[in-house]
């Protein structure tokens, strides 16, 4: 899964992983993540998530990253924003208000770069990568997060012989695998999925899990 495979999808509009509308377990569970108003928060492989706009408007500071140029300038024209921009490091910097999204590549994030950072929000990054890259992605988040940042995960867990990822099929026992060495895991919610998201029992589901979880640096 290259990046020319996200960039494509962007441009054929085969975005069915995006959320037309803020998040639940968000909305529900973020309050408990306790991060003051002002605190910034970072948003991996952001893609045009609502969630970001919700975050700015509990009062935090976003700072996304996300691979595609299309993605990024929908979110700002679907909120009605106009943004600020300047190129560095390799990344395309779109700025408005307390919203400000890298357009570039996650994995050549810097921890200079997110060193202000005190909290992460993934909903839509894990998931969205097959098993070779959910372990470099692991690792690249322990490598460039602050120590102190708490996640809020959002993941999503099926048979994965129904149906092809992305998304892909992210269990409590991966989760476990790929953190639980370095990070103290709290599952907060479980749901039933699919009664949400109809679209993927028209992609062959017939039963599906949300999970939202806390993730703390040990």
């Amino acid at each position: 899964m290259t990046p020319e495979f996200w960039k494509e999808r962007w441009q054929t509009n085969e975005i069915g992983f995006h959320e037309g509308q803020v998040n639940a377990l968000l909305a529900r569970h973020w309050p408990s993540i306790g991060l003051p108003a002002g605190s910034r928060i970072f948003v991996p492989l952001c893609g045009k998530s609502n969630d970001m706009a919700w975050l700015a408007g509990q009062g935090y500071a976003v700072l996304g990253v996300e691979l595609s140029e299309i993605a990024v300038r929908d979110f700002f024209a679907e909120n009605g924003l106009k943004p600020q921009t300047e190129s560095r490091d390799g990344y395309a910097i779109s700025r408005a208000g307390p919203i400000e999204i890298w357009c570039g590549d996650f994995f050549a994030l810097k921890p200079a770069h997110l060193s202000d950072i005190a909290g992460v929000y993934d909903r839509a990054s894990l998931i969205a990568l097959p098993p070779d890259l959910r372990r470099a992605y692991a690792q690249k988040m322990l490598g460039i997060i602050p120590a102190k940042a708490p996640t809020l995960l959002i993941t999503f867990d099926y048979d994965q012989r129904e149906m092809h990822g992305p998304p892909f099929a992210v269990s409590m026992a991966e989760v476990a695998e790929l953190f639980g060495a370095h990070s103290i895991i709290t599952e907060i919610e479980r749901r039933e999925a699919l009664s949400t998201s109809p679209r993927f029992k028209e992609r062959g589901l017939t039963h599906a899990e949300s999970f939202a979880v806390r993730l703390d640096r040990k």
